[in-house]
This record gives C-alpha cells, structure tokens and sequence, in this order.
C-alpha cells in the first residue's frame, strides 16, 4: 500500500508542477478557442491540460517500475506497456485535435486503433463469469470486439461530462478510488496476482485527476481538452478490461460445488460486471440520453447540444459549483454503493443506507424549485436569498405599491432567467466526437 501511496503522490505532483507550465504553452500555442453561446465560462480558457497528465501517467508508471512489489507488476504483466502505448497514441489524437480540431470520424478511428494496440499487447478480454451459466470463454475476435467497445464508449462517456469546471477530472477521481479499492482487495485478500495491474492503473489515475484538479476547479485557469479527457477515458477502460477479462472469478473458490453454482453464488460478492460499469454509470446514462435525445429529433448522435445533465443542474438553478458537488455524489453513491455491495451483500443496512443517501440527493437535486422566504422578523438571520424582496422604488408608499413592486420586480427577475432550452446546439466543454469552432 505505501508503494500504490507514492506512486499516487509522484502522479500527482508532477501532473501538478507541469500544468501551469503547460498552461502557458498553451495561450503562446492558440489552444484558446473563442466563447461560444452554449458555453459555461464566460472567458477563453486555454485547453491541452492533457499534456500534464500525460506526463504525470508517464512518471507514475516509471515510478512503480522501480519498486520492489510493483515492479513485479512489470515482469509478470505486459499489460502497464500496451497502457502506455494506447495512452500515447490517445493523447496525440487529443492533443492535435485541442490545436487544429480534427474530424469526428477520425477520432473514432484514431479511438478504436488505440483500444487494438492495447489488445494487441495483451490488454483484452478473455472470458466473462456470468450468473448461472460460468464463465465464458471469449475467442480472440469477440474478446477483441468487446474490448475495442468498451474503451470507445468509456472514452466518450467521460468526454460527455467534461461540461464544467473539474466534473470531469473529480467524478473520474471519484470512480478510480472505488474501483482502486475493489481491485486492491481482490489482489490483497484472495491473492490473485492478475489483480494488480488493475490497482496500479486506478492509482495512477487518482494522481493524474488529482494532481488537475486545483488548476481546472471553478473558475478554471485551464481546461483538459481532448487530449485530457480521451487519456483518462482509457485508463478507465483499462483497468476494468484488465480486472474483468484477466481475472478467473473461480480462482476465488469462495464456495464449492459445481462451477456454474460457484459463480452464481459469488456474482455479489465479485461482481465482476457491475462494477466497471458502475464506475462510469452517470457518464454512460448521460451518453444514452444524449444519442437518444438527437436521434429523436433527427440529428445525428454527435451534434452537440446542452441537455446534458450538468447543462440541466443549472437549468434548475444550480450554481456552477454546486452542480458540480451533485454530480459528484451521485458518482460516489453509485461507485461506492456497489463496492460496499460486493464486500457484504448480504447486509440490509447496505441497501437501507443507499436509499437514504438517495433520497437526501434527491432533495439536494431539487432545493432550487423550492426557496422558502423567511418572515421578515427572521430576515437577519437567513442569507440574502431567503429574505423577502422590498419594493423597487424609494417613493411609492403603502402595502398595495410595495406589494406592486415586489410582484413587477418577480415579473423582471423571471424574464431575466430564461431557461436554455436542452435542445440548443452547443456543449461547453470537449466533445470526444463532436466538433467544435476553430480559434481566430
């Protein structure tokens, strides 16, 4: 563990010390594109954040090759070398496409090549336990298929979110350190070796996202662009590929009998499925909603648009940060729900816990449609925006004017604040396959 705690705290730092660094190379370069109207920021923020982390990867895995325990990660697994190999050819694309804004297509393409050189070396999917069947052995062209979906969707859910100062880094943080845990225990406790690349990713990857994050928190000072968000949608990816196609569920042995009922017993104590997608689960259902909402208007499913669920926080109301908290904790109520769920399934407390948390973000998620008015002998003691509105106008007198200007003055206020509607074009943020205005 204190090995994972350095290379953790060497990512970070160096993704930390090189992204003012980058930042300025970045306004000297011109990856500064111009405010558009569907966007959050209100001034040009210089993007290629990405190559900080990049680097902080770099240095992670560098790191780790020279420890006594984690170096065994490296002579054992070719899995840490066909991760930077995809990471580097991602980040490229990323990073070409933040400066000169490439095609939508060839960035698909250029996604998919990535997801083939990590197969290529050993970074795939071999088998899958399912409930009451066992595991099932993939051949090479369907272990492949999968892989490259999985690491093209992945990449591109997170992408989806990167809409608001640190949502993306923060929620991609907060799934790492879920999936860290899971894997570490499957590694430490039932001591499969095939575990460990998976834990090294997900550290390394807390390091990248946390060593950004105090420089992309709102108001950001630089975004990740492309070649950010792309680059950690595949160390996502990775790690659960590594974690869910390279480790037996049967090696566990947790029950006897026949293998069919070992696996279904012990699908929610592993719950080998779930739980990479659990770690993507608000950014998934936010990349459904989004293609089902422009196919139903007959777009095409990469138009951009603000309907994404952190466009519609603030719809409601929500300020830029506190959008950004809700998401936050529905990613860690969903990752850390099912991790909790797979140490002790059984647990009734578990489930009553989650639905409570649950209800109190739903109550969160909704506190702007409800805003209570304190009465008037109370208005010292309440923030500003609980307290009443008085009269607009110093020489109207009596109730019947005042209350006539309070009502105009709500009148004006609600003109003011004119919901976006979720089908505007546009999405603030990088669009993994979207397309975006060029700098002039």
């Amino acid at each position: 563990m204190r090995e994972y705690l350095l290379t953790l705290c060497i990512t970070a730092a160096v993704t930390y010390l090189l992204t003012g660094p980058v930042r300025k190379f970045a306004i000297v370069a011109g990856a500064m594109p111009e405010i558009r109207a569907r966007d959050v920021h209100r001034e040009p923020t210089p993007r290629l954040g990405g190559i900080a982390m990049f680097f902080g990867l770099c240095a992670g895995l560098l790191v780790a090759d020279h420890l006594t325990n984690l170096s065994e990660v490296f002579e054992k697994s070719n899995e840490p070398r066909a991760l930077l190999s995809g990471a580097a050819l991602i980040w490229l694309i990323g990073v070409l496409d933040d400066k000169f804004e490439i095609d939508a297509l060839i960035k698909l393409g250029g996604q998919m090549i990535a997801a083939g050189v990590m197969v290529v070396q050993g970074l795939t999917i071999l088998w899958i336990p399912l409930p009451g069947v066992g595991t099932v052995a993939l051949t090479q062209w369907q272990g492949t298929l999968l892989t490259v979906a999985l690491v093209v969707i992945t990449i591109n859910a997170v992408n989806f979110v990167d809409g608001l100062d640190g949502l993306a880094a923060g929620m991609v943080c907060i799934a790492a350190a879920a999936f860290f845990m899971y894997a570490y225990r499957i590694w430490y406790s039932y001591g499969i070796e095939a575990a460990a690349p998976a834990s090294l990713f997900a550290a390394i990857l807390m390091g990248m996202c946390l060593g950004f994050l105090p420089h992309n928190m709102h108001p950001a000072r630089i975004f990740m662009g492309d070649s950010g968000s792309m680059l950690i949608g595949l160390v996502l990816a990775a790690g659960a590929i590594s974690v869910t196609g390279q480790v037996d569920p049967d090696v566990m042995k947790l029950f006897s009998g026949s293998e069919r009922n070992a696996v279904h017993q012990m699908v929610p104590v592993y719950i080998p499925l779930l739980m990479p997608l659990t770690i993507i689960a608000i950014p998934a259902a936010d990349l459904i909603l989004a293609i089902v909402r422009r196919t139903w208007r007959g777009q095409s499913p990469f138009a951009a648009d603000r309907g994404h669920l952190h466009h519609r926080l603030l719809e409601i109301g929500h300020s830029h940060s506190r959008a950004v908290l809700i998401m936050y904790f529905f990613s860690a109520l969903i990752a850390f729900g099912a991790l909790a769920y797979s140490v002790n399934a059984a647990s009734m407390w578990i489930v009553l816990s989650v639905v409570f948390l649950s209800a109190i973000g739903l109550v969160l998620l909704l506190l702007p449609r409800f805003t209570p008015r304190a009465p008037r002998w109370a208005e010292g003691f309440v923030p500003p925006r609980y307290r009443r509105r008085k009269a607009a106008t110093g020489t109207a007198s009596g109730s019947e004017t005042a209350t006539a200007a309070n009502e105009d003055a709500d009148e004006d206020a609600d003109e003011e604040r004119v919901p976006v509607t979720a089908g505007a074009s546009g999405v603030n943020g990088a669009t993994a396959l979207g397309s975006r205005s060029r700098t002039r």
